[in-house]
């Protein structure tokens, strides 16, 4: 008894130390849980004129005061392994919170000259809505080491949002000054892909946090290749037929990989997967400002794209529901905010989604010997992943990966876990400010900007799953 005591007398002491709330929510009566939240997540969305749940709390805070560290409700930072530790003693806040992730410090300069710092509109847009608390993973600050730890941690969450930022995906020398390498950031972007289970929430990647999850797809398939090509037999596969199977589908990805060309306005970009511009290159213009989301179609000029990866993704477009397609055909026309040099490739998700389908269906029939075997991390791969919109700057600059659906099929329950990607900022106004720099917006605003319930009905859906 005297040991319990003593444990919550330290606990008390620690997060009085760092000021944080042992209480979830800030706005209501009540402590906030993944219930109450994805509640008022739906009563958000049932329409575009019910009044706040929260009446007479509609502003959070003095603007000056809201910065990350500085007061509640962003008092939850984890600048170090300090801060770490102690959140790993505390399951009932970091089960509570949405995690949001920095791989920089800012997502950009806007036309105004200021930083944006768009981790706060995300934190301030949930609390708003919902009264869910936020907890800040700089990881540019405090480095992104033990990626499977962190990554577990995070998918015990409501959700993890990664956000955006300056660097390029395909120039590592971009992330030079940050406490996190492009490959440190990479390693913990692949364990957030493969920790998409039945009980863990969804992550949502957003700009930067996009164009990382297509480098991830094409780094997690390549280690797919590798190791079923490096590994001599699978414990439960007597007559060798499985690693047989395994290794000539892996065999035809990699053949596939290596030989498709990324080509953007006639210009050969990569002549493979090999090529650091695969995954992600420059845009042809720099996308800034108001866009109107447009649903997904074959670009004309892709002949160089293999039918069986266009038949495969159009297999999948017909078979699953990404949130966001739907809501292209069912809502008015959507307006998001646009903030971008470098766009996710077309040929990288199509070769992706074709890739994951198809070592996923190999699998089915294996599965049993696979997860007995140093492959078993295979079966937390993605099953597909389907681009769902884009966006045009004229009609010769298109933005033709705006948004994906990464889909997981329970290989028991056949079930489907999602998470999402969006090139765009939905939770940014047309200004391009970060709040505290602007004054928060109204829950009357927020619930009739298109980019914010974007943003709310994925995170509602991934929820659910």
């Amino acid at each position: 008894m005297k040991l319990l005591v003593e444990a919550a007398a330290h606990k008390a002491s620690l997060l009085q130390q760092l000021g944080w709330r042992a209480v979830p929510g800030i706005l209501g009566h009540h402590a906030a849980n993944p219930q109450s939240i994805h509640a008022l997540l739906g009563y958000f969305l049932n329409d575009r004129d019910s009044p706040t749940p929260f009446p007479g709390r509609d502003g959070l805070l003095d603007g000056s005061l809201f910065e990350w560290g500085v007061a509640p409700p962003l008092e939850k930072v984890i600048s170090s392994n300090i801060e770490l530790d102690v959140l790993l003693g505390l399951p009932e806040i970091y089960r509570n919170s949405v995690a949001v992730i920095e791989p920089w410090k800012n997502v950009g300069i806007n036309l105004q000259g200021e930083e944006v710092r768009a981790s706060k509109n995300i934190a301030y847009i949930l609390q708003q809505i919902a009264d869910a608390d936020s907890i800040l993973y700089p990881v540019w600050q405090s480095g992104a080491g033990n990626h499977r730890r962190l990554a577990s941690v995070l998918a015990a969450g409501i959700a993890t949002v990664v956000q955006g930022g300056n660097p390029s995906v395909h120039d590592a020398a971009s992330f030079n000054g940050s406490n996190a390498s492009l490959d440190d950031i990479l390693g913990l972007v692949d364990e957030l892909l493969l920790h998409r289970f039945s009980s863990s929430g969804p992550s949502i990647f957003i700009c930067l946090g996009h164009q990382l999850a297509a480098a991830s797809h094409i780094r997690l398939i390549k280690r797919a290749v590798r190791e079923v090509s490096s590994a001599t037999h699978l414990p439960l596969d007597v007559q060798g037929t499985a690693m047989t199977s395994l290794r000539r589908v892996c065999q035809r990805i990699a053949d596939i990989g290596a030989s498709l060309p990324v080509i953007k306005a006639g210009k050969t970009l990569a002549e493979g997967w090999h090529d650091t511009l695969f995954a992600v290159a420059p845009n042809e213009q720099v996308e800034v400002g108001t866009r109107r989301l447009l649903t997904y179609r074959r670009r004309s000029g892709s002949e160089h794209i293999p039918d069986e990866l266009h038949g495969a993704h159009a297999l999948v477009a017909d078979e699953l529901e990404g949130v966001i397609d739907t809501m292209l055909k069912m809502e008015r026309d959507l307006r998001i905010e646009m903030f971008h040099s470098d766009e996710v490739n077309e040929e990288a998700i199509l070769f992706a989604n074709w890739a994951f389908k198809l070592l996923h269906d190999t699998i089915v029939p294996i599965r049993y010997q696979v997860a007995v075997s140093p492959l078993s991390w295979l079966l937390n791969l993605p099953y597909a992943v389907e681009i769902l919109s884009q966006t045009a700057v004229d009609d010769t600059a298109w933005t033709e990966v705006s948004t994906t659906a990464i889909y997981y099929k329970d290989w028991e329950t056949h079930t489907i876990r999602r998470s999402f990607t969006c090139q765009f900022h939905p939770e940014l106004m047309a200004d391009i400010r970060d709040i505290g720099k602007r004054d928060g917006p109204s829950y009357a605003e927020l619930k009739d900007n298109d980019g914010v319930r974007l943003l709310v009905r994925l995170l509602y859906h991934g929820m659910q799953e």
